[in-house]
């Protein structure tokens, strides 16, 4: 019989308008009374993140904003930050963002008070202990970053994507406001979305999966691809903005103590060498895997695709994952996701760069079948014409 955990921590907190009740949901934690505020510019300028500190320092609570941080974060983002965590003498992290945000933060939690770089921790070379309180406040339903145990950072030097992972980096937190998505713009949401629903997928799929990861995952599914084409069409749809970040939760907390896979391999590899917009490089990988996945799991992607409602108890196995592919298809196009020769600076010539990085991935080992560097340059030509 197999054996597995699931553990989460995190205290959830959801509805619209919860934010305005941070304060009291930070005293009823005593975690101290300096807190430093990780955002990205994007976010800033929205307009989200001023009321919220604000409404900090009117309770009494001591705030410095931190919003230096790029798409696809830099480990020397996070270093910087680590500085100014300490020469603030911050007792916890609110992280206010995307993935960018919320990764950094975890970082700079992370590397704060214990020192060190992002690459120490991530090759193992330092303990994840001391890690400070950690609060996320996601304004977009994709990365799944306020329950997970993961934070994946760029290394600069290498372009190297690491996966910064222990227990401990899971938020205390996690405050999810629907009214807080409004504002994103519908390509941002498209990609942010499906990067939601390869959570669920690759961490209903992996080989490290179980069955509370894959209950997850399959409602997951469910709810992203009914409510995703709404909130991409009416960013001020309450009902679909809400569903979006339910959605996003429950993939996170399914592949958060599973793993992605190798679509995810492909895409940080991508977002790595080329800084691609995570959600939209895991979109563009996204049918291709599944189908070279699929040729030796039907079974179970035929089952994805009935969840998906892509099709029925009457189609076969065969019908039905080639459904899921048509289906997947259809879906991605329809949130005007681009392919891969039209995104920016992709050349065919770094192929064997991008199958490098692909194979590096740790989680290239949890994708539901074997996959070598050939089966990876094999996808990336599909995906290309």
């Amino acid at each position: 019989m197999k054996s597995y955990n699931y553990f989460c921590s995190t205290q959830i907190q959801m509805g619209m308008g919860k934010t305005k009740q941070l304060p009291e949901m930070l005293q009823s934690l005593e975690i101290g009374s300096s807190i430093l505020i990780v955002s990205d510019p994007g976010v800033v300028r929205t307009g989200l993140v001023a009321p919220i500190k604000t409404a900090l320092e009117a309770s009494g609570y001591r705030t410095l904003l931190f919003d230096s941080i790029k798409q696809n974060p830099r480990d020397t983002d996070c270093l910087a930050g680590a500085e100014i965590f300490r020469d603030f003498d911050a007792d916890a992290v609110v992280a206010i963002g995307g993935g960018s945000a919320m990764d950094t933060g975890k970082t700079i939690a992370l590397c704060g008070p214990n020192g060190g770089t992002p690459t120490d921790y991530a090759d193992g070379l330092r303990s994840y202990t001391n890690i400070a309180p950690i609060i996320c406040i996601p304004t977009t339903a994709g990365t799944g970053s306020e329950v997970t145990r993961s934070a994946v950072i760029t290394e600069e030097s290498t372009h190297r994507k690491m996966t910064l992972k222990h227990a401990s980096l899971r938020p205390i937190l996690a405050v999810l406001d629907p009214s807080l998505t409004f504002s994103v713009p519908s390509t941002v949401t498209a990609a942010t979305g499906v990067d939601a629903l390869v959570h669920a997928i690759e961490g209903y799929t992996c080989k490290v999966t179980n069955p509370i990861s894959q209950a997850l995952g399959s409602k997951a599914m469910q709810t992203i691809v009914s409510a995703l084409p709404t909130a991409f069409r009416d960013g001020q749809n309450e009902e679909a903005r809400q569903e979006m970040l339910e959605g996003s939760l429950l993939a996170g907390l399914c592949f958060g103590s599973a793993d992605v896979a190798a679509i995810h391999c492909l895409a940080e590899a991508l977002g790595g060498l080329y800084d691609t917009p995570h959600g939209v490089a895991n979109a563009v990988f996204l049918p291709h895997v599944l189908r070279f996945n699929a040729e030796e799991n039907k079974q179970m992607h035929a089952t994805l695709a009935r969840y998906m409602k892509f099709a029925n108890d009457l189609d076969t196995e065969e019908m039905a994952v080639e459904k899921l592919i048509e289906g997947i298809t259809s879906f991605t196009e329809a949130l005007e996701i681009p392919k891969l020769k039209d995104l920016p600076g992709v050349r065919k010539e770094d192929f064997p760069r991008i199958v490098e990085l692909a194979v590096q991935n740790n989680s290239t080992a949890s994708n539901v079948r074997p996959i070598t560097s050939t089966d990876y340059l094999q996808i990336l030509e599909q995906a290309y014409l």
